[in-house]
C-alpha cells in the first residue's frame, strides 16, 4: 500500500510578517536609520531635563564638581530641604513650598477647567451658528492670547490694586481664565468644524433638542480635543511667571515665583535645591500628560484624514 505524503505547507511571507510584534513592524516601515535619528534627536532634547533630575540627587559638592560627575552617590537631602530647612536655633522648620505647590495646582487647574467650559460653548456657537465676519472675530479673539504679558501688565496691575484683587485667588484665577478662553475657543472650534453635521441633523429629525445634540452627539466626539486643549492650557498657565510675580501675595504665591526667590543667598545659588524644586514641579505635568496621552494623540491628529 502506497503511503500518501502530505506536502508541507509553505508559510506565506505576508503571514509571517504579520506575526512580528507591532513595534518591530512599525520600526521596519519607518526604517532603522530614521528611527535611530528620531531617538537621537529626542535624547538631545531630553538631556537638559535628565541633567536637572540628576542634579536634584547630587550633594552640593557633586553639583559644583568640575568636570561634571555622571556617577555619584545619590542623596535625598535636596528634596528634604525643599520642605524642611535647618533653623538657627537647631532642628528644622517647615517651608512654605507645600502651600506654593497647592497654589500652582489649584490656580492652574481651576482656571483651565473654567476656560475650557466657557470656551467649548463659545466654540460650538462659532462653529454651528456662524455670524458675518466670523473669521475676523476669531482672529481678534486669538490676538488677545498672542499679546505679550508685558504689554498688559501695567493696566492690569493698576486695575487689581483699585479693585482689591491683588493677592487673592479669585483675581489670579479670573485673569488666567480670561487669557485661556481665547486659546480654548480657537482650538476647540477646529474640532467641532471637523464633525459631520449630518449626524446632528439626523438627531434633530429624531426630536433631539439643541442641548441634546450638543451634549449627546457633538461633545462626546471632541473629548480628545478637549483633553489636548486642557494639557496645552495647563502647561501655559503652569509655567506663567510675570502675572504671578506681580499679582499674587504671600498666601497665593505659585512655585515659579517661589523658585525665583531661591536663586539668591549669601552662599550663592544652591543648584541641587533648585533642581529638586524643578523636578517636583515637573511631576504633575508628566502625570497629567501620561494619563491623557491617548486622548492627546487623538486630539493632535484630529482632522488630518479628510472624510
Amino acid at each position: 500500500m502506497a503511503t500518501v505524503t502530505t506536502p508541507t505547507p509553505v508559510r506565506s511571507p505576508t503571514k509571517a510578517k504579520m506575526r512580528l510584534p507591532r513595534r518591530r513592524q512599525e520600526i521596519g516601515k519607518a526604517g532603522w536609520g530614521w528611527t535611530a535619528f528620531v531617538g537621537l534627536v529626542s535624547m538631545v532634547y531630553f538631556f537638559p531635563v535628565l541633567w536637572i533630575i540628576l542634579t536634584a540627587f547630587k550633594s552640593r559638592t557633586d553639583a559644583f564638581a568640575i568636570p561634571p560627575k555622571l556617577f555619584f552617590t545619590p542623596t535625598l537631602d535636596n528634596f528634604v530641604s525643599v520642605f524642611y530647612r535647618a533653623s538657627i536655633s537647631g532642628g528644622s522648620q517647615q517651608t512654605d513650598f507645600p502651600l506654593y505647590f497647592f497654589n500652582s495646582i489649584f490656580i492652574a487647574g481651576l482656571s483651565v477647567l473654567i476656560a475650557i467650559v466657557l470656551g467649548t460653548l463659545a466654540a460650538y456657537a462659532f462653529s454651528r451658528f456662524p455670524l458675518k465676519g466670523t473669521d475676523t472675530y476669531m482672529f481678534i479673539i486669538l490676538t488677545t492670547r498672542m499679546m505679550p504679558p508685558i504689554v498688559a501688565i501695567i493696566p492690569i496691575f493698576l486695575m487689581f490694586r483699585l479693585t482689591g484683587l491683588s493677592g487673592t485667588y479669585f483675581g489670579i484665577i479670573l485673569l488666567y481664565t480670561a487669557f485661556n478662553i481665547p486659546f480654548s475657543v480657537w482650538l476647540v472650534k477646529s474640532f467641532f468644524d471637523e464633525l459631520n453635521p449630518e449626524v446632528e441633523d439626523a438627531a434633530r429629525m429624531d426630536g433631539a433638542t439643541e442641548g441634546r445634540v450638543f451634549f449627546g452627539v457633538c461633545l462626546p466626539q471632541v473629548l480628545a480635543g478637549l483633553a489636548a486643549t486642557f494639557v496645552f492650557g495647563l502647561i501655559l498657565t503652569w509655567n506663567e511667571f510675570l502675572f504671578a510675580l506681580l499679582l499674587t501675595g504671600v498666601e497665593t504665591r505659585t512655585v515659579p515665583v517661589a523658585m525665583a526667590r531661591t536663586l539668591g543667598g549669601e552662599v550663592g545659588v544652591d543648584y541641587g535645591l533648585l533642581a529638586a524644586i524643578v523636578t517636583l514641579f515637573l511631576i504633575p505635568i508628566f502625570f497629567v500628560t501620561f494619563l491623557l496621552q491617548n486622548q492627546l494623540l487623538r486630539g493632535i491628529t484630529f482632522g488630518t484624514v479628510k472624510r
